[in-house]
């Protein structure tokens, strides 16, 4: 059978709760109140929800929460830096389902949404039901340096060369760290210039046809500074995990939950190498390669599964 997106809706309630480290957190939740709880765990880290988000899930079955990560979306403060890490956020989907009284929710992530949805469910696995991921990012060294720096330039040389073009020559061995000064600085008009490349760089290899209305809104200022400066942020600090194989040597840990995973043949922002060392270090999970897909979630091949995937999951 082939899915397709579910029709729009509204939120039926919105909200925010003020977390610790002066954040507040924006979260929405639609479909049926009483409804099977699913958490949306967006990208980035820095993305943001949108009301397409809320597509994927039958709303006569699910009751479906967004929100916002710290420093994107509508949290706020905005593009802010300071107590924003991956243990704050782990922390904040706690309060979060604390506050909305629900025992365990199936856990939706994508891209960086799959990175925390497997290090919340490796942190609190009693409270999930189950893990829908896709384009799967374990955050590691590799993977940083693949797309940041030596790797999938080889694919696009000329949506690399934009990116390239912002850092001095001298400073390119390391370009993360370079782009992390100029995300930092105190000079608006270089964060941006920064902010803008780093972002339209992601938008221009995410889909398989890349796709211009993709590429033009990643490289919009207000979502650029957000992205580009908590993105670079995470990745400078290695996410805060203890080892960079650290969410495959805690895989264990899931064993019970089922987990089905979605990725595109040609992802060059996550090579489907991750999926395949993912499902490897957990047999127990599902993995559907899509053959006509990158990275997008917006691609058919990959909404079909996604769909499919919350379609089977009403069994559990």
């Amino acid at each position: 059978m082939v899915y397709g997106a579910f029709p729009e809706i509204e939120p039926f309630a919105t909200g925010r709760l003020s977390v610790p480290g002066g954040h507040q957190i924006y979260f929405e939740q639609a479909g049926n109140p009483d409804g099977v709880p699913v958490v949306f765990i967006h990208g980035g880290p820095g993305g943001g929800t949108e009301p397409s988000h809320r597509r994927y899930f039958d709303p006569k079955h699910y009751r479906v929460i967004l929100f916002d990560q710290r420093g994107c979306g509508q949290s706020t403060p905005y593009a802010e830096l300071k107590n924003n890490t991956t243990w704050d956020l782990i922390a904040d989907m706690e309060v979060l389902r604390e506050h909305l009284k629900i025992d365990q929710w199936i856990c939706f992530g994508g891209s960086w949404g799959s990175t925390l949805a497997l290090l919340y469910a490796e942190t609190h696995p009693t409270r999930v039901k189950a893990l829908a991921l896709r384009g799967i990012f374990l955050c590691r060294k590799k993977e940083i340096r693949w797309f940041y720096q030596d790797g999938a330039s080889h694919i696009f040389p000329d949506a690399w060369e934009p990116y390239l073009n912002v850092i001095p020559e001298a400073e390119r061995s390391d370009l993360v760290s370079a782009y992390y000064k100029r995300l930092t600085s105190a000079d608006r008009e270089v964060r941006l210039q920064a902010a803008r490349a780093w972002s339209t760089w992601e938008g221009a290899t995410s889909r398989l046809i890349p796709d211009p209305k993709m590429i033009e809104d990643s490289g919009e200022d207000e979502f650029a500074e957000a992205f580009a400066r908590i993105e670079c942020h995470y990745f400078t600090n290695n996410i805060w995990m203890k080892h960079d194989n650290q969410i495959l040597e805690d895989i264990g840990r899931l064993k019970n939950i089922p987990c089905e995973i979605v990725h595109g043949r040609y992802d060059v922002v996550c090579p489907v190498e991750n999926a395949w060392e993912l499902h490897k270090a957990w047999p127990e999970s599902i993995l559907h390669i899509v053959p006509d897909a990158g990275h997008s979630a917006r691609e058919p091949g990959i909404l079909n599964v996604l769909v499919g995937m919350m379609e089977r999951f009403k069994k559990l």
